[in-house]
């Protein structure tokens, strides 16, 4: 099994590229640190390009779209959220996911029940709207919308698509405050990412299993 995780240099990434390799499985991890073994920017279509090429011909049976920011934290509505700031989040939650599954779709089309897996949040849920961190939660949202259109597409080719919430976890994005801590995400969600298949895609659960309300 080869599994594709990006932003797997930290935090929950991080604990799956650990989890999946300790079960036997070939992992690629991406990261945009200098340095990175298989560096990618999921924002930059040439970096993009350049692991499309790295990876010509590899089958990939799980695309993990793990790589994010949460740039807006703390902003205030009066002064804060300003344009830029829109772009790289949108950038980075959004067209990132999007590019990336476009770029690997070639090498998910040649393995055998491929599945991608989108790391979205309950922020995402217009069910839950406490107020404040608009771009992360519009973001998310968007990613949330964009797996489950893709869920559509993509399951004539094969290819299931989950999107997940991987609880509050207790990271860097996260925050000591936290409920749960990354081992206890990623292993609920290498139970979910398991159990993921053409019946359920499209689906937005939780890291414990719930079906989330979109």
């Amino acid at each position: 099994m080869h599994v594709l995780i990006t932003g797997a240099n930290r935090g929950i990434g991080a604990a799956l590229a650990e989890a999946y390799e300790a079960r036997g499985a070939t992992v690629t991890g991406t990261s945009r640190q200098d340095g990175a073994q298989t560096y990618l920017d999921v924002t930059s279509p040439e970096s993009q390009e350049a692991l499309a090429h790295k990876l010509d011909g590899v089958a990939i049976d799980l695309l993990v779209c793990n790589a994010g920011v949460y740039l807006d934290k703390g902003e205030q509505l009066a002064s804060g959220f300003p344009v830029d700031m829109w772009a790289k989040g949108f950038a980075a939650n959004v067209t990132g996911v999007f590019l990336s599954i476009q770029t690997l779709l070639p090498n998910l089309q040649a393995a055998k029940s491929a599945k991608i897996a989108i790391l979205s949040s309950t922020m995402a849920s217009d069910t839950r709207a406490p107020g404040g961190s608009y771009i992360y939660r519009a973001s998310k949202a968007a990613a949330l919308n964009l797996g489950r259109n893709l869920a559509v597409d993509l399951k004539p080719l094969g290819i299931a698509v989950g999107i997940y919430h991987p609880g509050w976890v207790r990271t860097d994005m996260g925050g000591d405050a936290a409920d749960i801590s990354v081992a206890e995400s990623a292993t609920g969600l290498l139970a979910r990412f398991d159990a993921l298949d053409l019946t359920s895609t499209g689906c937005f659960q939780t890291w414990d299993g719930r079906d989330h309300p979109f």
